[in-house]
């Protein structure tokens, strides 16, 4: 069971709502974080923005399969809760503006379930007209 304090999804959710100067404070011991914003009706565009955030702000090593391959399958899982489980966007005229968390730290006591990564999305949806999107969010986490 994940410790109280170490629930690193429900830390990513709270990263990718709060607003730009919201305070976000949580009691994160060994933790890792980075926030971004992407806008696209391209869901590899949304990976691509989100794995570079993670790689220059520390959280993963660009060079270790493991850690990308970990990431990779988190951002899936989450665009998958934004899309509704589709993965597409621009083939069905979707488009999205996000702001995206991504947490590192290790939510088991056990030491050797090692570190976890989540990826969090909240934002927008919709047909590539303004005014007609609606919000919507996602979560992923992975094993490292």
């Amino acid at each position: 069971m994940a410790q109280q304090e170490q629930r690193i999804g429900r830390y990513a959710l709270l990263l990718a709502l709060s607003e730009e100067n919201d305070p976000i404070v949580m009691d994160q011991k060994n933790v890792k974080s980075c926030v971004g914003k992407v806008g696209t009706m391209d869901s590899q565009k949304i990976v691509a923005a989100i794995e570079t955030a993670a790689k220059s702000n520390g959280l993963i090593n660009g060079n270790v399969y493991r850690e990308v391959h970990a990431l990779y399958h988190a951002i899936l899982e989450a665009i998958q809760g934004v899309t509704r489980g589709h993965l597409q966007l621009s083939g069905i005229l979707r488009t999205v503006g996000l702001r995206f968390a991504v947490v590192r730290g290790a939510p088991y006591r056990n030491k050797e379930e090692g570190d976890w990564i989540a990826v969090a999305l909240y934002g927008t949806i919709g047909a590539p007209i303004k005014g007609s999107e609606h919000e919507s969010a996602g979560l992923g986490i992975n094993h490292i």
